[in-house]
């Protein structure tokens, strides 16, 4: 019972995090979610500097909670915690971008960790056994992680070159996507 309540902390997670973009993107002039990176949300000397960081802080401190709830469950299951604790990657990731604004050069650098997120997604279709694994987990761990990859094409800035915040949004949809699934399977 306790650490469904404590995986219930994943469902948040998406949404506050999306809630602060939101949010935030409201109170810019011409911020296009489409076109701007999530980071000029909360950039040095930005209007929404401080709600952001709240917001991506709590998302932090709800990771976190997910994350044991998370890992006590799959120990009791019997079924291996490494991609629990792929996500903590996003969890410390998330503050770092929060406590160090653009253009701080530890905003990119302790942002950086969370791109192995996606292999959360690809090892639990690899190390949760199909006969215990929970029901509709491979065709959703794919799913997320390749849409989190998609994510990835930030690096490559010719594709879709003015669209570089839908390419950074596919990386969050993906994580969204598997936190809310891993909430619904595992309470």
């Amino acid at each position: 019972m306790y650490n469904h309540l404590l995986i219930n902390a994943g469902y948040f997670v998406p949404l506050v995090f999306w809630s602060t973009l939101a949010l935030c993107g409201s109170k810019h002039e011409n911020y296009n979610h489409l076109s701007n990176i999530v980071s000029e949300l909360g950039a040095a000397g930005s209007k929404t500097r401080v709600l952001f960081a709240i917001g991506l802080l709590l998302c932090s401190a709800l990771s976190i909670v997910f994350v044991v709830g998370l890992i006590q469950e799959l120990r009791e299951l019997q079924m291996s915690i490494i991609p629990a604790l792929l996500i903590l990657t996003f969890s410390f990731s998330i503050a770092g971008a929060a406590i160090f604004p653009l253009p701080h050069r530890l905003h990119g650098l302790l942002g950086s960790p969370s791109i192995a997120l996606f292999l959360s997604p690809g090892l639990a279709s690899i190390l949760w056994k199909q006969g215990s694994s929970p029901i509709g987990m491979f065709p959703i761990s794919i799913l997320s992680m390749l849409t989190m990859l998609l994510g990835l094409l930030v690096f490559f800035p010719r594709v879709l070159s003015k669209y570089i915040g839908l390419k950074q949004r596919f990386f969050h949809i993906g994580w969204s996507l598997w936190f809310v699934y891993l909430c619904m399977v595992f309470n």
